[in-house]
């Protein structure tokens, strides 16, 4: 198996990925952005690829959510979450006292601001293009420290003067594995499901529409995000993450009402939902009368009424 992912090495993105057992085994190599990583799963070159979806303190990746709808049909199979950890590495004998000059990703220098303020205020910060870069520069001498990510720090051999230096400590950044469209995985019990919903711009109250597809079968939406199509100004694609995979009854019929009242529909994947301890690896139960056998008996008895067996 061949997995690309947003590079370079020694970034998030490839720390997120050697969280995936297959992708350890198998070949990674790294894409320079979010549309290359895509483009290779969509022409055969690769068996899937990682990218980030959205981060806990900064929101969706737009690029990601764009490009997985900007041309081939492409299907998530699995998300993966991963902690953000920053660390202030440097050359090995370098004290803290004497940073002067630090390297850092513009998302990571932002998220370090409150700790770079009261531990070097007179540091001098510059924009790099990844917090891989930051860890290269700063071991080849151009800065005396960088801000990267633990996995950055170790393979350029920086020593860490300082680690989880991000003002929020438990922030996490969500990825998605993506591959060319197949049958989805089986149900786990608590899935997600992805969608792409372009809805009726015409039509008075067709949000509403659409929440009412899933509300009425019981479907929570963990997420919901609007991008512009690029037609034209009042133009959106609303992206949803719902509870729930397409094999489900439930979620089957309010796949059938979205695709009446939407002008279009992209599935975008049903996959197992991201576990943080074995203790909840289990399958959560639908809620009353919405589970497929609730769906099954219902439908049993409208049959039976329309052949006469009241």
């Amino acid at each position: 198996m061949r997995y690309v992912y947003l590079g370079p090495e020694a970034t998030f993105t490839e720390q997120a990925l050697l969280t995936v057992e297959e992708a350890v085994a198998g070949e990674r190599v790294p894409a320079r952005s979010v549309p290359e990583a895509l483009d290779a799963v969509r022409a055969g070159e690769a068996d899937a690829a990682l990218v980030p979806l959205e981060n806990s303190i900064g929101g969706a990746v737009p690029i990601t959510l764009d490009e997985l709808i900007a041309s081939g049909p492409l299907m998530i199979t699995r998300e993966v979450v991963i902690p953000v950890e920053f660390v202030l590495g440097a050359r090995t004998g370098t004290p803290l006292a004497a940073i002067r000059t630090v390297a850092a990703h513009p998302q990571a220098s932002t998220q370090c601001r409150n700790w770079l303020r009261t531990h070097l205020p007179e540091a001098e910060i510059t924009d790099v293009l990844s917090n891989s870069a930051a860890a290269i520069a700063a071991a080849a001498g151009e800065f005396d420290a960088a801000i990267c990510a633990p996995l950055g720090a170790a393979r350029y051999e920086l020593a860490v003067l300082a680690d989880k230096i991000a003002d929020h400590a438990h922030a996490v950044t969500r990825f998605a594995l993506v591959t060319r469209p197949a049958a989805p995985p089986a149900p786990t019990g608590d899935d997600l499901t992805s969608l792409a919903l372009m809805i009726r711009h015409d039509q008075v109250g067709a949000l509403l529409s659409v929440l009412t597809e899933l509300s009425v079968r019981g479907i929570n939406l963990t997420r919901i995000e609007s991008r512009p199509t690029g037609e034209q100004l009042g133009r959106y694609v609303f992206f949803l993450d719902c509870a729930g995979h397409v094999a489900e009854t439930r979620f089957g019929e309010a796949l059938q009402g979205l695709r009446r009242v939407c002008a279009d529909v992209r599935f975008l994947g049903s996959y197992p939902r991201h576990r943080w301890t074995p203790e909840l690896d289990h399958p959560v139960p639908a809620p009353a009368g919405l589970s497929d056998d609730a769906f099954a008996a219902s439908a049993a008895w409208v049959d039976r009424l329309r052949h006469g067996d009241y």
